[in-house]
């Protein structure tokens, strides 16, 4: 047997290196080694190791407290493994292979699920499922059963002292290890471990200090019958109480083309020229609201009482809000917008127009409105940057995939009688057997009007699968950018829904799990999760303001059904009445780690604003409403029109959003100076892009549409807008950026 030192260790790994640091893949199999075979200090260095292959030796345990924070997938078949539980320090781990370790039980398998928080293989199989169920519904199981224990059997002592509480919690895990029954006796092991630790668990609970916790309101629960026919609701337009439409469409145009269109319905020859801009500012409709009205008593007598008391509880505190308001967001902001001073404002160029969400693939289509749109994400591409070029978008009964470079539509999915609303990009592991690794591959899902998610994998053009997440509409879909399993879905039942979609095998073979039920006031618009807690945190945008959720799926907090935790108010609801109402949040999404950018409808500005200080502040009792830190409001344009949402491209430094008459707001906030994070004044866009005025052989030219959607690839090479004409515009980078 072979020493293991760093020589060798350089020598087995990939990509070839001179420092352990940067060694990604290493394969130590068939060397015959055993536990102190295993240097920790020398390992401890591999802090770069995603792949790791150990088969073939003649381990019985990992070593343990050996913390490889990037270690992903690791090989651990035909050893002599017989503690597991030496593996909880992996904490990233995706992947294990276990084959062929004779001392190995079905119990075992369980606590490695349970011990393994991000495992989603093992042994060749996805487990992430069956592993989700036991570290929640389970475990929930068994935690009920220790408090009702406790309840009868057990108390704490008077007085505390530290050996009396060593002696209880010896007795007290032994006893529920012994007295609580679950589950099949083929796993009695893997339930007795488990009570034992919720055992420790729940009596640390019981004399640990933890924060009060505010009463949340009663649930108000929708008492309508499920089974009664429920018209699609009003995506785009803002319903009244007495309105009642089947498709969410805006006011119809009148400017549309008289005669019909020659050439290829997927693409629209381009001559741009640039818009006429004239004073007059005109919206595709103005609502007209009726406050007297039963509907909009009962939606707006709640609101207008919570924000009487927003206003007493302000005053109180104004004076010293104020003072701390300064210092806190030179401190804050200034850092954060120094780290962009390298990036430069980038100069974009009309690419393609695209007419491809056509009904029958028809030119003369300009009604169909055109809802989400979203990058592929990089993992999943084939070199060269692809990736970063390939496009969502969705509209009508389709979703396309556009090459944006080649503005060539290379899939398109249509489902009769859909009309999808929202869709999201995510990466999950798609299993190859026993004998191959598992693969990372880019999944699409899609919704809308039915109700229905499709999954869809477009690299092997394979819609594989669908699941109801709701018996009404779907208005959201988001996945969590850190478990890309996790998906959210909003719809019109004034509900999200977190579900754990699981991976793939190569046959296909998918299970989705319902983990969490976010309850909502309103309808959600938006749906984004902090960068640095995406497991703890949910931000919701919709129609009545912008609330925040604990999502932590934990032994602290085992809840299924959540009501929100804090509800996030803007400085524009002090100018509230009954003409105007800026609750409604239908722009959301964050900037960098801290920063998020949102938009009120009818407020003509876009607030920057600081998450992590809005949410250290005390909410109201009552309302459970803190106000946001604003750090800048960005001049955007005066329009009535509704949710037209932005987008981020916090690579680049990048707000950008679309109008009503066709034109794209640009902000690179990295030209924010600190005189315009302090003086009040509204910061001006960086640049407005004109709409690129397209004209089509034999007709005039194009008025500029409502921009309903915008995305950008992570480098901001590319700009997709989507409007309400059925239209896909791409801008490119120029050269000189």
């Amino acid at each position: 047997m072979e020493k293991i030192t760093e020589k060798l260790l350089l020598d087995k790994s990939s990509p070839k290196t001179s420092k352990l640091e940067q060694i990604k893949t290493l394969n130590l199999s068939k060397m015959k080694l055993q536990l102190q075979d295993l240097p920790v200090p020398l390992l401890s260095r591999l802090r770069s190791l995603e792949e790791w292959d150990l088969s073939g030796n003649a381990l019985k345990e990992f070593p343990a407290n050996l913390d490889l924070p990037a270690l992903r997938h690791l090989d651990l078949s035909d050893n002599l493994m017989e503690d597991v539980t030496s593996l909880e320090s992996l904490k990233s781990l995706e992947e294990l292979k276990m084959d062929n370790n004779l001392y190995i039980t079905v119990s075992d398998n369980h606590k490695l699920m349970v011990l393994l928080p991000n495992l989603r293989m093992y042994n060749g199989k996805d487990v992430s499922t069956a592993a989700n169920h036991l570290r929640f519904v389970y475990s929930d199981n068994l935690r009920t059963r220790v408090k009702v224990l406790w309840e009868r059997s057990f108390s704490l002592p008077d007085p505390i002292t530290a050996q009396k509480m060593s002696d209880l919690e010896r007795n007290f895990a032994a006893a529920a290890g012994q007295q609580v029954k679950y589950g099949p006796s083929s796993v009695s092991d893997f339930t007795k471990w488990r009570v034992e630790i919720l055992a420790r668990e729940y009596l640390r609970s019981l004399t640990e200090p933890t924060e009060p916790t505010e009463p949340t309101e009663p649930d108000n629960k929708d008492s309508a019958d499920a089974n009664n026919i429920v018209s699609t609701p009003s995506k785009r337009k803002r319903s009244e109480p007495v309105d009642v439409r089947l498709t969410p469409h805006k006011k119809p145009r009148t400017d549309l083309p008289a005669s019909p269109s020659e050439g290829s319905p997927r693409k629209l020859n381009l001559r741009v020229k640039l818009p006429t801009v004239t004073s007059t500012r005109m919206s595709p409709y103005k609502t007209s609201k009726d406050p007297s009205s039963t509907g909009e008593t009962k939606r707006e007598t709640p609101r207008r009482t919570s924000q009487a008391q927003r206003a007493k509880n302000d005053e109180a505190e104004q004076k010293e809000s104020v003072k701390a308001s300064k210092p806190k967001r030179d401190l804050h902001t200034l850092p954060i917008i120094k780290t962009w001073r390298k990036t430069q404002p980038v100069s974009l160029k009309p690419l393609h127009v695209l007419q491809c969400h056509s009904k029958r693939d028809s030119s003369d289509d300009f009604s169909t409105q055109l809802w989400a749109c979203a990058f592929q994400p990089p993992e999943d591409c084939s070199g060269g940057g692809g990736g970063s070029r390939m496009v969502a978008t969705c509209g009508g009964d389709s979703v396309c995939v556009i090459d944006c470079e080649t503005g060539m539509v290379m899939k398109k999915y249509n489902v009769p009688e859909e009309e999808f609303f929202s869709l999201a990009w995510s990466t999950v592991l798609m299993s190859r057997g026993a004998k191959a690794s598992a693969q990372l591959c880019s999944i699409l899902a899609a919704g809308g009007k039915r109700g229905l998610v499709k999954l869809i994998h477009p690299r092997n053009n394979v819609a594989y699968g669908e699941f109801r997440a709701s018996r009404k509409p779907l208005s959201v879909l988001r996945f969590n950018q850190r478990r890309g399993n996790f998906l959210f879905t909003g719809s019109y039942d004034h509900k999200i829904v977190m579900w754990d979609i699981g991976g793939v095998d190569i046959q296909y073979n998918y299970k989705v799990v319902q983990l969490l039920v976010l309850e909502m006031s309103n309808t959600p618009l938006h749906i984004c999760m902090p960068p640095t807690s995406p497991d703890t945190h949910l931000l919701a945008a919709c129609e009545d303001g912008l609330n925040c959720f604990n999502t932590q799926l934990s032994a602290s907090n085992t809840s299924r059904s959540r009501q929100k935790d804090l509800e996030v108010t803007f400085p524009i609801y002090k100018k509230q009445d009954e003409e105007h109402d800026y609750r409604t949040v239908d722009g959301l999404n964050f900037l960098n780690d801290d920063i998020v950018a949102s938009k009120n409808v009818l407020h003509g500005f876009i607030y920057l604003w600081s998450w992590s200080r809005t949410r250290t502040q005390r909410p109201d009792k009552k309302s459970r409403t803190v106000s946001a830190v604003v750090l800048a409001e960005l001049q955007w344009t005066n329009t009535e029109t509704p949710y037209l949402a932005l987008g981020t491209c916090p690579g680049r430094a990048y707000v950008v959003c679309g109008d009503d008459k066709g034109r794209i707001w640009t902000y690179h906030v990295s030209n924010l100076q600190k005189s315009s994070l302090n003086d009040g004044k509204p910061v001006p866009p960086t640049e407005v892009l004109d709409w690129p005025a397209p004209v089509r052989k034999g007709l005039s030219r194009l008025e500029g549409p409502s921009i309903n959607s915008v995305a950008m690839d992570p480098e901001l090479q590319y700009l997709v807008a989507l409007s309400d004409k059925n239209m896909v515009i791409i801008w490119r980078r120029g050269d000189e950026s």
